[in-house]
């Protein structure tokens, strides 16, 4: 049995080098989950406006049916022309053909979530929800969301992690120029009769120290602290570089949403009026005061106003999931992001 003495320390660098591993696989471990979760969400806020938009473009396929069956009826009364007509079953084939585009998206979009939770894409369904029954709203996001958040994001925690690790090896590759002092034990039994070996007056022991010196590993030595140190300065600027992207993806992520919450305010009063100048100049139509083409133009315009505001909601809550990606979670302290150890950036070893 052998026992070093840590005279300088190399043992216990060498623990704490592979702790801080442990730590960072732990930390690379949460952050595939927090990939896999955020790939999932924003998933499934884009089946959920796809289906805000499938429900608002089916409902103008209902109204190009009418407007169809209006204009003909106009037409074969004698007060209409063909050219109307011919209009009108165009834009009714347009708007199911894109009814037909949107939902073939759907179903890739459910695929790619089936595939995210490991279940069979062919068994595998969400039901839809039309505009009535889902009405998104975004997590409030409290003002001035302090930086240490930025702390509990794993890719962080990682990389602190990794530098706390290659700090300790370079306290092991220091401690190997010292001299390496053990204690070396043994006990056992002797005896010339194997009648009495196991006796306890046959007993024997015996201990004393060992030491070793490096003279002939000075360059190995010296070669191995230069690497350790090499390794350490690197692992300082990855750190560096992943608390920068931080930053600026949670920069992004919170420019974005303001710029959407704008937008939201604009698109509703976007369909309000699109839908009001749809409404009269159908009413105008049938009272021959203007041609189908202005129908036409306005039935146009407040479909696309309508697909805007459903994928506007939709964009909202995709900017909220990333803003939660960006801050490694969310902005409220749980217990699994405090199990990762403190994330403090470690100091070079004098």
């Amino acid at each position: 049995m052998s026992y070093e003495i840590d005279l300088w320390g190399r043992v216990r660098r060498g623990f704490e080098s592979a702790r801080a591993e442990a730590q960072a696989s732990l930390a690379a471990f949460y952050n595939v989950l927090l990939t896999l979760q955020g790939d999932v969400a924003q998933n499934y806020f884009a089946v959920r406006a796809l289906d805000a938009e499938i429900a608002t473009v089916t409902g103008t396929v209902d109204l190009r049916k009418e407007q169809v069956r209006l204009v003909r009826s106009r037409f074969e009364g004698g007060i209409g022309s063909e050219l109307d007509v011919a209009r009108a079953e165009t834009e009714l084939a347009m708007t199911e053909a894109e009814a037909a585009s949107l939902a073939q998206r759907r179903n890739e979009l459910e695929n790619a979530i089936a595939i995210l939770v490991g279940s069979n894409p062919s068994a595998f369904r969400l039901p839809a929800v039309g505009t009535n029954g889902w009405n998104p709203q975004p997590p409030a996001i409290p003002a001035g969301l302090p930086a240490d958040l930025l702390e509990r994001r794993p890719d962080v925690a990682e990389a602190e992690r990794q530098l706390a690790s290659a700090n300790a090896r370079i306290g092991v590759a220091k401690a190997a120029f010292f001299p390496v002092l053990s204690l070396t034990g043994s006990g056992g039994y002797v005896s010339g009769d194997i009648d009495s070996l196991f006796k306890w007056d046959s007993r024997t022991w015996s201990i004393g120290p060992s030491l070793s010196l490096p003279l002939f590993a000075g360059g190995r030595n010296r070669a191995n602290y230069k690497r350790s140190r090499a390794a350490f300065e690197e692992a300082v600027a990855h750190y560096r570089q992943r608390v920068l992207v931080a930053f600026g993806e949670v920069e992004n992520s919170l420019s974005g949403i303001r710029h959407l919450i704008d937008q939201a305010a604009a698109r509703q009063r976007a369909v309000a009026n699109a839908r009001r100048a749809a409404e009269l100049a159908t009413d105008r139509y049938r009272s021959g005061i203007v041609s189908y083409l202005e129908v036409v133009d306005a039935s146009r315009e407040a479909l696309q106003a309508e697909r805007a505001d459903a994928q506007l909601a939709g964009q909202r809550l995709i900017a909220a999931v990333q803003l939660i990606r960006a801050l490694g979670g969310g902005w409220e302290k749980d217990a699994r992001h405090a199990s990762l150890s403190p994330v403090k950036p470690a100091r070079q070893m004098r």
